[in-house]
């Protein structure tokens, strides 16, 4: 269950005598296990802060945020990072490691949390094969374009199947083809039961695609279902 009660989100601004800036504003919903939710609204509506609020990058100003049945506000720093490791996030700026290889990029998860060497390359190498990348294993971030990279982050953040996606714009680099093979692989691992948001700006993704939106419009929740 994911639980946001009465939570709003400001921030500082830098400049002398500025006032806070509200970002969110008096959030409240609830996404069951298992849900699947896209997160839609216009450019600077809250979008890219309620996920950040979501994978822990930052805390509320008010309310409670409860995450994969926790409550945040009870989290140490241990807890906190036990936590994350259940979370898969794909960024907008993909966050790749430049001198690791698509491989080991993708392979850095596993890794972490110690799973034997040969369970990690049959993982690493069936995924990157399928999302088109079979040949590109050894190739470095500034050796792909921008849609392989896109590919690579997906794959890092799904390959510990994680209990919660949250995905800032997937489908950004990606033409049509590559973004349906996307919404296939993320439909696949929601029937499997893990709880997906996607925030997207694709009408047309959303519409070949129907489920639940949470829907912002200038900080506020406007629509949820």
């Amino acid at each position: 269950m994911i639980r946001f009660s009465h939570v709003s989100l400001n921030y500082h601004r830098a400049t002398a005598g500025g006032s806070d800036a509200v970002a969110l504003d008096g959030i409240d919903f609830d996404i069951p296990d298992g849900g699947f939710r896209w997160l839609t609204g216009p450019s600077g509506a809250g979008k890219t802060s309620l996920l950040r609020l979501m994978y822990l990058a930052t805390k509320p100003t008010t309310g409670r945020i409860e995450l994969l049945d926790t409550d945040t506000a009870t989290l140490d720093r241990r807890a906190t990072a036990l936590l994350r490791r259940r979370i898969g996030v794909v960024y907008q700026d993909f966050r790749l490691l430049r001198h690791l290889t698509a491989y080991d990029n993708v392979a850095l998860p596993l890794r972490l949390a110690r799973r034997k060497e040969v369970q990690v390359r049959a993982d690493v190498t069936e995924l990157l094969r399928w999302v088109g990348l079979a040949g590109r294993l050894d190739h470095r971030p500034d050796e792909l374009s921008g849609g392989e990279q896109q590919r690579v982050a997906i794959a890092r953040a799904v390959i510990t199947r994680p209990a919660l996606l949250l995905a800032d714009e997937p489908t950004g680099n990606l033409d049509d083809d590559q973004a349906e093979r996307l919404m296939h692989l993320i439909r696949s691992l929601n029937r499997m039961g893990t709880t997906i948001i996607v925030a997207t700006h694709n009408t047309g993704l959303v519409a070949r695609h129907p489920a639940p939106s949470l829907e912002l419009l200038d900080g506020r929740l406007v629509r949820h279902g």
